[in-house]
């Protein structure tokens, strides 16, 4: 049996572009997605607001544009998804993906809109290890994800839920819909859950991950960010999610998501079973970044993993659950932004060399405003 494949390089503000073509191309983009099918780009924006190593990149976004069109991959759609806390179309203005996307004529979806698409039960083949049960009712898909690619693209970081966060946590946007909070008590098995889901109903799936600069501490949001300048890419979303993993200092078969996905079939975590091509030596690094809790994911661990669970359904599945909705709204844009992250995101801008080039992306055309305005 072959080993697993994630693709590793360094990579700089002035080859990015064409690095990340490299890297498609070597991590096997072709062989992984279905000629001819609908590919979707699965952005991540964790925040709306823009914080270095946080989001989806518009280099990250624009490379992998690039590295599909240059494997014959021309039907291209970008879809965003609705959570309680993040506005997606404040994530895309502040992230600069709209002119990315005008730029390479690939619209815009959301799995929000009815207009877009409906949501479907879908009673999934794989044994569920926890959705049927989260979710008695029914398992609820957005129909249009049905029988296209789809390319995931998150970032390098830490999670205060998940240890690490990466390609299999970022289809819990696109497939679960708004009340997916309801799942964070068994958020690991969630996204394996999903994995399974995932290749029944995709074509093919693919994931390039920025790690230009990368975030440590109480993720995904309120990050330390840290210059790193490289990116990952693999058709094996366990083996990609298992590096990075491995890169930011964690023993990838430690992290729960990453163990249960490979008992499962669904991939491989080990990193003996994994190949790097590119550089391999990038993989090599081990950055001792650490798992924090700020007061908004310090309270949501003690709801969703203390003996305060019991509680679960009065607090999070009746309107009270609007109060915990506007406290981390609160807390994370009128709070630590301007406080704490604010400061961070300009001296990132006028110091980073991946600021610089992402002040060199244009502003969308209409309706533009700034975070912290």
């Amino acid at each position: 049996m072959s080993k697993s494949k994630v693709a590793v390089l360094r990579t700089r503000p002035e080859t990015a572009l064409d690095d990340y073509r490299r890297l498609s191309e070597l991590a096997g983009l072709k062989a992984a997605l279905q000629p001819g099918a609908t590919t979707i780009l699965k952005d991540n924006i964790s925040w709306h607001l823009m914080y270095p190593g946080s989001n989806t990149t518009p280099w990250q976004l624009e490379g992998t544009i690039l590295g599909l069109k240059d494997a014959g991959f021309q039907d291209l759609v970008d879809v965003h998804n609705k959570t309680v806390v993040t506005i997606c179309d404040l994530g895309d203005k502040y992230n600069k993906f709209g002119p990315v996307l005008e730029k390479h004529g690939v619209p815009t979806k959301h799995n929000f809109n009815p207009a877009d698409m409906s949501w479907i039960e879908y009673k999934p083949k794989a044994k569920m290890a926890v959705l049927d049960k989260i979710f008695p009712n029914g398992i609820y898909l957005p129909d249009y994800f049905f029988g296209k690619n789809i390319v995931h693209l998150p970032t390098v970081k830490t999670h205060s839920y998940t240890v690490t966060t990466g390609a299999l946590k970022n289809a819990f946007g696109g497939l679960l819909n708004v009340n997916r909070h309801m799942t964070h008590t068994w958020i690991h098995d969630t996204i394996v859950d999903l994995l399974a889901i995932q290749k029944e109903i995709h074509t093919g799936l693919f994931c390039t991950m920025d790690g230009t600069t990368a975030g440590s501490g109480p993720g995904p949001r309120t990050l330390v960010p840290h210059q790193k300048d490289v990116i990952l890419a693999s058709a094996d979303q366990v083996a990609i999610d298992a590096v990075s993993a491995q890169m930011m200092g964690f023993d990838p078969m430690g992290i729960e998501y990453i163990a249960h996905a490979t008992a499962r079939g669904l991939g491989q975590g080990d990193p003996r079973e994994i190949e790097i091509v590119g550089d391999a030596d990038a993989a090599d690094e081990r950055w001792g970044f650490t798992v924090g809790v700020n007061l908004g994911t310090g309270t949501g661990m003690l709801l969703w993993r203390s003996p305060l669970k019991i509680f679960q359904k009065l607090l999070f599945q009746t309107p009270i659950v609007k109060i915990f909705i506007f406290a981390s709204e609160y807390y994370h844009d009128k709070f630590w932004y301007p406080m704490k992250g604010k400061p961070v995101v300009e001296k990132w801008l006028a110091e980073s060399p991946w600021g610089k080039l992402f002040e060199s992306y244009p502003d969308q055309k209409t309706g533009v405003c700034h975070p912290g305005e």
